[in-house]
């Protein structure tokens, strides 16, 4: 019998680990907007580019050819720059030759970390819902997820102190922290992040902390590092990307800050997965780090109206919204519609109104949490915004 034959019965040759994981949601709705010729507000890039300066410094360094490999670490500006902005943002020193890891976007720097951390049978924490690399990174480590729920409360979602201590065993090894979070748009508070950093100081476990949407965050709202918090800098691997910040999530560039003996650990595991990630790309974001945050405040200040422009137009169109403070994404309850299945609904939206959103179930350990909410993104250009505004008013009519 071949190998592919032993695979219990199994249509692919997959390891039993990863069998819970399909076609990514985000995936299967975009090919479904494609196919309907629909508004896609399920996935969450932007449909304009960044900073024209940045765009340029890329040009320049692919005429220029810096076309080979870059440095493992990555190159030396971008580290700099990694690590001048960190200082001058939280006050957080890091050294550039030992304590910054460039990787191929966020996502290579979440699975490198886990895959560093965990053995077999040892347990990582998460916030649910969550984005969804962190389940398969857990389970390609071998590791257990150990889930915690954030619930609706006061407006936002929140998650029970009481609850994340419980989720902590003897085989726990590290919490997995993204703020601004999504899919929720919930930017921790100073007193939840510190609610974190008790646990893991009490039972040692280290931090990964998602931190992309750092500086997308709306009226005035503030962003707090979990690496700033007392005792947690040496504990906590931060993480960040150039992707949503500058909006060119294409360009598939991040970076971690972590104390020297974390980041070796993680380079060892990344040097096999991508080993480096391109210069050009690295240089035109060490340049945009240092020259134009400025353009992030306008981009911040437009997403802030994008989101108002598509809540009126949730609200409006019977769906109870719960405004986020951070990130591209609008949770909305699909209950006051009569609805109870999100996943029905969004399977739906393409045929009765012409757009596309995604269902916050599959973002859930247990999908019954979260049942009733879907996810639209608002980091779009303005007339599409209004476009689907304008096909969401129907919804009732075409739902009965």
């Amino acid at each position: 019998m071949s190998w592919f034959a032993r695979m219990s019965g199994v249509n692919e040759p997959l390891v039993a680990r990863m069998r819970e994981f399909g076609t990514t949601v985000f995936a299967e709705m975009t090919a479904l907007a494609v196919r309907t010729g629909s508004i896609n507000l399920g996935q969450g890039f932007p449909d304009t580019d960044g900073p024209e300066g940045m765009l340029e410094r890329a040009v320049e360094a692919i005429r220029a050819g810096v076309n080979q490999y870059p440095p493992g670490p990555g190159v030396p500006e971008l580290r700099q720059a990694v690590c001048e902005h960190r200082k001058e943002h939280y006050g957080l020193l890091y050294d550039p030759d030992g304590e910054v890891l460039v990787t191929v976007g966020a996502t290579e720097a979440l699975a490198a970390s886990v895959l560093a951390l965990c053995e077999p049978g040892d347990e990582v924490v998460v916030f649910e819902p969550y984005y969804d690399s962190y389940a398969a990174a857990i389970a390609l480590a071998g590791a257990v997820r150990r889930p915690v729920t954030l619930r609706p409360d006061g407006g936002r979602f929140t998650f029970d102190p009481g609850e994340l201590r419980a989720a902590v065993g003897p085989r726990t090894r590290a919490v997995m922290v993204n703020s601004p979070h999504n899919p929720t748009g919930t930017v921790f508070t100073r007193e939840e992040l510190s609610a974190i950093a008790a646990v893991c100081q009490e039972r040692d476990l280290v931090a990964i902390s998602d931190e992309v949407y750092e500086h997308l965050v709306y009226d005035g709202v503030e962003h707090v590092p979990l690496a700033s918090l007392p005792g947690m800098r040496e504990r906590t691997i931060m993480i960040s990307s150039v992707g949503k910040t500058f909006s060119v999530t294409g360009w598939k560039t991040g970076w971690l800050c972590a104390p020297a003996e974390l980041v070796s650990a993680v380079q060892r595991v990344k040097q096999y997965l991508t080993f480096t990630s391109g210069g050009p790309w690295q240089l035109a974001a060490a340049y945009a780090l240092r020259h134009e945050l400025g353009w992030v405040e306008g981009l911040r200040a437009a997403l802030a109206g994008k989101r108002d422009r598509l809540i009126a137009g949730l609200d409006a169109a019977g769906f109870t919204t719960f405004r986020p403070a951070g990130t591209y994404f609008v949770q909305a309850d699909i209950r006051p519609l009569g609805l109870t299945d999100g996943m029905e609904l969004t399977r739906r939206l393409p045929e009765l109104i012409g757009v596309v959103a995604v269902p916050t179930q599959v973002f859930y350990d247990r999908p019954e949490q979260g049942r009733r909410f879907i996810r639209f993104a608002f980091c779009k250009r303005d007339e599409i915004i209004d476009e689907a505004v304008g096909r969401l008013a129907g919804l009732r009519r075409e739902i009965g």
